[in-house]
């Protein structure tokens, strides 16, 4: 019997986290000053992935590695690739001024080095849950090929924040479960309460409403390296459209939604019944904090996820 490779963990762990103000993907939320991301790794591991790598900015490797990747215990491999502001490793012979980087697709393409087979991308700031990185890690590991990748659909009315408007990937889906677009969605929330609570997007100045039902991509993607390489033939172009924009961002639902339309892949959406949450806020952080406690309580999660470290005294003030 053939023995089958565990699939990678990307964790997105490089934006500047505008919103929120700080860098929230080493914000403490459990008893023994564990991040979401910790949530993340123990779900995944537990789930059947093998390795895990962290997308930073380079001068936050230290904080990284102190706060996050040497808590980690010794059987769960880990590697750093960094998201920067040089194109010329993605064949883009210019510099372009810019505070933030490239986004989440440029950040995809930037792990590149550490991934050689199935692998998932996620959010550092994302709560996922167990049954999420079960159906990923099972279809990774069973089912995917270059022509047939996957994402976690959550339904929009599990991922919305008590505090603001988000930005979800809105997904089309098929009546074989496979999705025929994505669409990035800004300026997405809930209007009104009880019975007429509903949830819309701005689009032009006009409210435009999603059914609850709908499902969105968290960033919660199941590709094969195939994607990055589709991603660097197109990362060129949109570098040369957008140098005099300093907003502009490569999108990963942009490199699905363009493989889907070209018949190069399908996308089968995984269903999950899953409650997202994340600290998109600061106001997020507490009912964050009171989630994991509860889950805790129901016995979802021990009390302490890592064995205690020799001083936990070293860690970093972040």
């Amino acid at each position: 019997m053939i023995k089958k490779e565990k699939p990678t963990l990307v964790i997105l762990a490089a934006g500047m986290a505008s919103r929120y103000g700080s860098a929230k993907q080493v914000e403490s939320i459990g008893p023994y000053q564990e991040k979401i991301i910790d949530y993340s790794i123990y779900d995944a591991v537990r789930a059947g992935f093998g390795k895990i790598v962290f997308v930073i900015r380079e001068e936050f490797l230290t904080i990284m590695q102190k706060n996050v990747g040497d808590r980690l215990p010794k059987e769960i491999e880990v590697a750093y690739a960094f998201q920067d502001f040089d194109l010329r490793k993605f064949g883009v012979e210019m510099h372009v001024e810019r505070q933030k980087p490239w986004g989440t697709a440029h950040a995809v393409m930037s792990a590149h080095e550490h991934v050689d087979g199935p692998f998932c991308v996620i959010n550092a700031d994302d709560f996922y849950g167990y049954d999420a990185f079960e159906r990923m890690a099972d279809f990774l590991t069973n089912e995917a090929t270059d022509g047939q990748m996957a994402l976690v659909g959550f339904e929009i009315g599990n991922t919305l924040s008590d505090y603001g408007y988000v930005s979800r990937g809105v997904c089309e889906v098929n009546g074989t479960g496979q999705m025929t677009s994505v669409t990035e969605r800004t300026n997405i929330y809930r209007k009104d309460e009880g019975e007429d609570m509903h949830i819309v997007y701005r689009s032009d100045d006009q409210e435009v409403i999603l059914p609850k039902e709908t499902r969105v991509s968290m960033n919660f993607w199941g590709f094969t390296p195939k994607v990055i390489e589709v991603a660097k033939e197109l990362f060129p172009a949109f570098v040369a459209e957008n140098q005099d924009n300093p907003k502009a961002e490569f999108f990963i639902p942009n490199i699905p939604d363009y493989m889907v339309k070209k018949q190069m892949a399908q996308f089968a959406v995984l269903p999950t019944s899953s409650k997202w949450f994340g600290v998109t806020y600061k106001e997020d952080k507490a009912i964050v904090q009171a989630s994991i406690r509860q889950l805790i309580a129901d016995g979802v999660y021990p009390r302490r996820l890592w064995p205690k470290p020799v001083n936990e005294a070293l860690y970093l003030d972040f």
